[in-house]
């Protein structure tokens, strides 16, 4: 976070305090009525230049711009719980092309997806015309420990591992990878609710994901960079399947304290 810098533009500053109270670091104080810095050293969030009123702070070292908030966007609870009800994994696939800028909306939610420590470690790598290939190291790598994995689940034995287990024909796969593994599901689970919101289906693959780490080769061919790891993957193409119901699921479990 070295090329980041919270910088406090004293002319525009009226002291009121917000950032401070903001800042999650206690990095902000007000002296003489005016914003100032106690450390260079800071988690450069940015809480504080989102909260100025008078646009006094700001971060540098940053390629794109503060977008301003011209309204507050509440999504209807209901949908969304509909959203989360009616959401299944899926692994049935239209072969229609997914236009390039829904995949890269999809990104743009995993890319503004918070991360712990404002680490901002998630990227990604998305697989279109190398995906067959890719797919087919992880085909090789399971059918060697399939013999082996038959021998403590009658549900392995019963799972065949074609040419197409891990992605099964879908025309896009989209690597996850991080040094925090949490900061890539939460990306993940993000760009899960885009891809719904344009009618894709979407599979988290943590077989492929086991395959991916466990395979110098594959990291190598996604070109994993060192300190990271694949955190997920995410098939999504058009489903070619409809499902007309939720699924069952276990009845609440909670505790108020």
């Amino acid at each position: 976070m070295s090329q980041h810098k919270v910088m406090i533009d004293t002319d525009k500053c009226v002291g009121c305090g917000i950032c401070a109270k903001t800042c999650v670091a206690h990095n902000i104080a007000i002296n003489d009525k005016k914003a100032e810095t106690v450390l260079d050293d800071c988690l450069m969030c940015g809480q504080c230049a989102a909260v100025c009123p008078k646009e006094a702070v700001s971060v540098s070292g940053y390629d794109d711009k503060q977008i301003k908030k011209e309204e507050n966007i509440r999504l209807n609870p209901d949908d969304v719980l509909e959203v989360i009800r009616f959401r299944r994994s899926v692994r049935q696939f239209k072969q229609e092309k997914i236009p390039r800028e829904i995949i890269e909306q999809i990104l743009e939610a995993g890319r503004l997806t918070h991360t712990a420590k404002n680490m901002q470690d998630v990227s990604f790598v998305v697989l279109d015309q190398e995906k067959d290939r890719i797919e087919q190291m992880a085909v090789s790598l399971f059918k060697k420990m399939k013999p082996f994995a038959d021998l403590f689940s009658p549900m392995a034995k019963n799972n065949k591992i074609t040419d197409h287990f891990f992605f099964f024909n879908a025309p896009v796969v989209i690597v996850i990878l991080a040094e925090n593994k949490t900061n890539g599901i939460l990306a993940a689970q993000n760009m899960e609710f885009v891809a719904e919101a344009h009618g894709l289906g979407v599979l988290f693959s943590g077989y492929f994901t086991t395959a991916a780490n466990a395979s110098r080769k594959i990291k190598n061919s996604l070109e994993v960079p060192r300190g990271k790891s694949i955190a997920m993957t995410l098939v999504i193409g058009y489903p070619d399947v409809k499902f007309l119901r939720s699924a069952p699921r276990k009845k609440l479990d909670v505790t108020y304290m």
